[in-house]
């Protein structure tokens, strides 16, 4: 290898991988005094959670694959000093009736009355707004129990259940961990539509079914309600970049060298990372180097070929969703003439998600077909934080929509036929947005400067190809519990907070170690406290 034009000799740690996970663990060795290097094979940091301009000629900065802020602890924003604005949604959800366009479902936050209403008016069993707020309420008192942890040295699963359960969260933790969750939501509940509203928080990004045994839907689902305990998922102003950006600045600022157009070619034994930089191929060498990238694609960098030593099926499983990013002249008026286009809007749109039609969907999708229609979720980014519109588009009433499209499992993508699908799933997108919209969705597309409709639609393989995210993982594979079982050893640093690989001087530090996932820098946190309590003595230089 050639010389690499930074010392090799100056650095404590070695980050594989600039996305907002590696950039958390830089930020806190680099604040820790720790001199670190971060490589990041893409032109800027970020990862997945980055901003960027869609669409060409139109001033739009869309959150181009992470779209909302649940899990990342208070915590690390104040040890990390960082400028981060979360907005909170009055609206929780809206939920149009299948069978009947014209009524629908309103979670408002702020007015319970109005939400009882709603539930009577799609037909919803005397008492389900109650059963629906009981339920709730019962996985709060299991999550804020356990969210606290996310942050601390991994509990065996007994600990963590006994601490459930002085929270007066026994019957949760039953229901949410040791039990398939479609039997609590099938007992608790008893419209098919509210069912479903519930059902959706353990699907997204899972490809499962209610009562599957191997419960990676109830993992989903805590995961989706565990965010600072209460499980609100609140709108980053000024983009998901805002949130990476201030990493980024974070890590820069306590004096984290990062690296960008740096592509990792192998991850080697002795903490030795080589990397292909300026044209020219590189190597440097740590005591510590932290994998930000998925632990699959970790594997395929290691030399010794024994792979990140885990042995966890997780990291194989496929993604499941299709993203699609739009650019509307404004919103589009809907079959519910109750309620307005901005209240529908102002929280997750549900499309096409009851229980039935998402039970549905999975078995046309594991047949290898596009379910239709194709249950869906929508997020208006603009409608909370119109700040990512120039004030050309906010004056003009432009707004954003993600569209995240459930049960699309990476088996229907392949290489020969990802042009085609890609052109499938979006029109499958579009014709279940339009079946509860009162005019069609095309015709409120924005143009870009080419005059093409301003509509972005990303497979899984896309994903993939353009992050990293093996069959288009959004969680770098399945997700783990936040506990270890009974039993399974905790005897290193790297253990106990959940970042180990079977080479102890490489760490997990992305979404690919336990409590990883989604947009958190939990798994950054977690990797860098392992460094930190490591009885391995850092190099001095």
């Amino acid at each position: 290898m050639s010389s690499n034009p930074i010392s090799t000799s100056a650095f404590d740690a070695i980050i594989v991988g600039g996305g907002h996970n590696g950039l958390a663990a830089a930020a806190y060795l680099a604040k820790a005094g720790r001199r670190v290097l971060v490589l990041e094979q893409l032109a800027h940091p970020g990862g997945a959670a980055i901003s960027a301009h869609a669409f060409d000629g139109v001033d739009a900065r869309l959150s181009r694959y992470s779209y909302l802020v649940s899990l990342l602890p208070r915590q690390i924003i104040e040890d990390l000093g960082l400028r981060i604005e979360l907005a909170r949604r009055r609206y929780s959800s809206y939920t149009p009736d299948p069978r009947d366009g014209s009524r629908a479902l309103l979670v408002d936050n702020g007015d319970e009355a109005a939400t009882a209403a709603s539930f009577a008016a799609v037909g919803a069993p005397d008492g389900e707004f109650h059963a629906f707020t009981r339920f709730y309420a019962a996985c709060r008192q299991l999550t804020e129990a356990l969210w606290p942890t996310m942050t601390a040295p991994l509990l065996p699963r007994s600990e963590a259940r006994a601490l459930a359960g002085r929270a007066g969260a026994a019957e949760a933790w039953e229901a949410m961990i040791e039990h398939p969750i479609g039997q609590t939501i099938a007992k608790e509940l008893g419209s098919d539509l509210v069912r479903g509203v519930v059902l959706t928080d353990a699907l997204i990004g899972t490809f499962a079914r209610a009562d599957d045994e191997d419960l990676q839907q109830n993992i989903c689902f805590l995961y989706h309600l565990i965010g600072g305990g209460t499980g609100d998922w609140d709108v980053p102003v000024g983009g998901m970049g805002a949130v990476s950006g201030e990493l980024e600045r974070a890590a820069r600022d306590a004096g984290a060298t990062i690296l960008t157009s740096a592509e990792v070619t192998a991850v080697r034994g002795g903490g030795v990372v080589d990397y292909r930089h300026g044209g020219r191929d590189h190597s440097a060498s740590a005591p510590w180097v932290l994998s930000n990238v998925a632990p699959a694609v970790l594997d395929r960098l290691r030399d010794s070929g024994t792979g990140t030593g885990t042995e966890n099926p997780n990291h194989r499983r496929e993604g499941a969703q299709v993203k699609v990013n739009l650019l509307l002249s404004r919103l589009p008026r809907l079959r519910d003439a109750s309620v307005s286009p901005e209240a529908a809007f102002g929280g997750t749109f549900h499309i096409n998600e009851t229980w039935t039609q998402l039970d549905s969907a999975y078995l046309s999708a594991a047949e290898g077909s596009v379910p239709s229609p194709l249950p869906c979720e929508i997020y208006c980014h603009s409608l909370t934080d119109p700040s990512i519109l120039s004030a050309e588009l906010r004056a003009a009433g432009a707004q954003t929509l993600t569209v995240f499209g459930l049960h699309v499992p990476d088996r229907l993508v392949t290489a020969e036929n990802n042009e085609d699908r890609r052109a499938e799933l979006q029109a499958a997108v579009l014709a279940s947005l339009n079946s509860v919209l009162a005019e069609p969705i095309e015709d409120l597309l924005l143009t870009d400067s080419a005059g093409q409709p301003c509509i972005e639609t990303k497979t899984t393989l896309d994903i993939e190809r353009a992050v990293g995210m093996p069959r288009g993982n959004i969680f770098h594979g399945g997700l783990d519990w936040p506990f270890v079982e009974d039993g399974e050893p905790l005897d290193t640093p790297a253990r106990r907070w959940g970042v180990a690989t079977d080479d102890p001087q490489i760490l997990l530090c992305g979404s690919g170690a336990r409590r990883g996932g989604a947009v958190s820098a939990i798994g950054g946190h977690n990797a860098a406290m392992a460094v930190l309590e490591s009885e391995t003595p850092l190099r001095n230089g």
